[in-house]
């Protein structure tokens, strides 16, 4: 985008809803088939798969609280807060922790992903969460800047995902 354009750009924050789903997985693909590149052509496929399956968002719907940013009322960035209670692969059940972080990739750049992130944050801490996780990869760059940023620390490295070095990373809040 030009100058002119992003001085004109409105960006709206709210929570995600339910009706959103068809939106929230195009945004998924959107904002993840890039790293799609480095991955073996089973693993895009197990990629995409998740980022179109239903269950995999009626699970998230269903127990997480979730935030989109719009623009001209299209989603173009989204990330959702799991609360306690809700052990998951390499999350411990007394931890909060935050999923699918995504913003439209014309829009990096704008404080998007930071913008959500405080979000969830500001509900973790509302709802008296005290450590809130997430995971990202080595190829996430730009989102493992913005983490830190935001005060997360590098737990431990773990298990490849889809072929990909990924690190847990926490908040004591």
């Amino acid at each position: 985008m030009n100058q002119v354009s992003r001085t004109l750009l409105s960006l709206h924050y709210r929570s995600a809803l339910t009706t959103d789903r068809q939106a929230l997985k195009a945004l998924a693909w959107l904002s993840y088939s890039e790293y799609t590149q480095y991955m073996t052509p089973e693993d895009a496929v197990k990629l995409k798969t998740n980022m179109h399956s239903d269950a995999v968002w009626d699970s998230i719907l269903s127990v997480a609280q979730g935030f989109v940013c719009t623009c001209e009322d299209k989603i173009v960035g989204m990330s959702f807060l799991v609360p306690s209670g809700n052990a998951w692969d390499i999350f411990q059940a007394e931890w909060s922790y935050i999923r699918m972080v995504g913003v439209d990739p014309d829009l990096k750049g704008y404080g998007i992903a930071s913008r959500l992130m405080q979000q969830c944050i500001a509900h973790a801490r509302s709802t008296n969460e005290t450590i809130v996780a997430l995971h990202t990869s080595e190829k996430m760059n730009a989102a493992r800047h913005i983490y830190e940023k935001q005060g997360f620390k590098v737990l431990k490295e773990i298990a490849p995902r889809l072929g990909i070095r990924y690190w847990l990373y926490t908040m004591q809040l």
